[in-house]
């Protein structure tokens, strides 16, 4: 493919969940997550708390600026010159209005996506598309034609993958250094994730290796790089469940299993972010507060392995994959790189099928590129 050619899109933007920026907008910023669920603010106040405590910031939003700006710098350093906007779902900046700026000051009408999340599931891929439809359909009301494309996931793209074989060699050297040798029977290594509803895990299976899956291959995967460095047992835990006790989703939980593990005679953990790209709230307050805190009262040595958040290697990879879909977009023959036997071209790992990973309400959800005729790939 050439190095620089973005062709024919006239826009990256880079789309998030958002979070709040301070207390007052913690209130606001729930209702926008939970529309349409009928929960009372008297309820959402309480979920709050967590952001409360951390002066009503969520660490999501800067985080991005980051991330944006590294983006630009290695789209700059490649010698591309295509724009990269950033837009949210759920707080400012929203990736509607993001989206009419643009297209008002520019006429630019055509943007390829990168979203912040790296595995296949309805509210890690699908609902971002349902984002891009429910734009496109507000500003064609006011007269304004836009079309959206994203990457493909990327949990199994060598960028994400490598910055994550790092964060987790450093965090095994982190432990070396508090407990001196590694040993598997005193010392575990938990990747953790997101947990997901069972039916939104099952959803994810239909056409693809599911959500869970997707982990469970990346983490046999980084084990089997690390080899002799890497000796502890290893397992994927969640973090992060919310809603109903009564409906079902993925476990075990971190906190229950440092509990377990703890019991059992294990007197050290690693603990990998493998779900999340940055330290948002999910980490800071599921792993670095209440997780180091169960650590702490079991008396366990915690390490905390980093994300991969700007990392040089993943940047360059995000930068990799819009080249690579604008390339597939062009009807082009490209490489595709992937560590895991499952390809990146499979459903639900960029080329989806427009009923992948469906949630409860049929939402209307833009095309994917494989569905999309001849005629509108170029």
């Amino acid at each position: 493919m050439e190095i620089n050619n973005l062709a024919p899109f006239d826009a990256v933007i880079l789309m998030s969940f958002g979070g709040p920026e301070k207390d007052k907008d913690v209130l606001p910023f729930l209702q926008n997550v939970t529309a349409g669920r009928g929960i009372p603010d008297e309820r959402l106040v309480e979920v709050g708390e967590h952001y409360y405590g951390f002066g009503g910031k969520s660490p999501i939003n800067d985080q991005n600026r980051q991330l944006l700006e590294a983006l630009r710098q290695e789209f700059e350093q490649r010698g591309i010159t295509t724009p990269v906007l950033w837009g949210n779902r759920n707080w400012d900046p929203y990736l509607t209005d993001t989206v009419r700026d643009f297209a008002k000051r520019t006429r630019g009408s055509r943007f390829l996506a990168i979203d912040t999340s790296a595995y296949s599931c309805y509210s890690s891929c699908r609902q971002y598309r349902e984002d891009f439809a429910h734009t496109q359909n507000v500003l064609a009301q006011e007269g304004i034609e836009v079309s959206f494309e994203k990457i493909r996931q990327y949990y199994n793209h060598p960028g994400f993958a490598y910055a994550e074989l790092d964060c987790v060699h450093r965090g095994l050297t982190d432990l070396i250094q508090k407990v001196g040798v590694l040993d598997p029977q005193k010392h575990s290594l938990l990747y953790v994730t997101h947990s997901i509803p069972l039916a939104m895990q099952e959803a994810s299976e239909r056409q693809t290796v599911g959500y869970r899956e997707q982990h469970l291959q990346l983490i046999e995967w980084i084990n089997q790089e690390l080899g002799e460095k890497q000796p502890l047992n290893a397992e994927l835990v969640f973090c992060s469940r919310s809603g109903s006790p009564r409906t079902p989703w993925l476990e075990p939980d971190i906190n229950d299993r440092l509990e377990e593990l703890a019991s059992s005679g294990v007197e050290g953990v690693v603990v990998v972010p493998l779900g999340f790209v940055s330290d948002h709230m999910e980490v800071k307050y599921d792993l670095d507060t209440e997780a180091a805190q169960t650590a702490k009262d079991l008396g366990l040595d915690y390490v905390r392995a980093a994300t991969v958040g700007v990392d040089p290697i993943f940047v360059s990879g995000l930068v990799d994959a819009t080249l690579e879909r604008a390339a597939q977009y062009r009807g082009e023959t490209v490489d595709s790189p992937s560590v895991t036997p499952e390809g990146p071209l499979s459903p639900g790992s960029g080329s989806c099928s427009t009923t992948c990973c469906m949630g409860r309400d049929q939402k209307p959800t833009t095309p994917s590129w494989d569905s999309l005729p001849a005629s509108h790939r170029s």
